[in-house]
């Protein structure tokens, strides 16, 4: 099953989800915002993605600029415990797929998740 870290106000994030709905794959949606995911899931995500915890922060529309994170100074683990306290720095949409994820941008990308 497929799970897509969504957020309504994003129109990129609107057409994943679309695209996912139309494929009949099985999914759930999480907005991430309401229901942030724990330490344990946010690390999965960055794992499954195969990126970098900077390659899933969010820097537009964010407290990216307010709180320095483009600093060399945060390591990973600072930098999780800000996505943490602040879900908003969260890229989307991301969609899971067991081991396997991806930054769905362009939403196209949900397409190498599905069976």
């Amino acid at each position: 099953m497929i799970t897509l870290y969504h957020n309504t106000k994003c129109k990129t994030s609107r057409d994943t989800l679309e695209i996912l709905e139309n494929s009949g794959e099985p999914h759930q949606v999480v907005l991430y915002l309401t229901t942030p995911p724990s330490e344990a899931e946010l690390r999965h995500i960055i794992k499954a993605t195969g990126g970098s915890v900077r390659d899933i922060l969010r820097q537009k529309g964010t407290p990216f600029e307010e709180l320095d994170l483009g600093n060399p100074q945060w390591s990973d683990e600072d930098l999780i415990g800000f996505m943490l306290q602040h879900p908003i720095l969260m890229n989307r949409p991301i969609a899971i797929n067991g081991n396997q994820g991806a930054l769905c941008r362009p939403p196209e990308k949900i397409l190498d998740l599905l069976s």
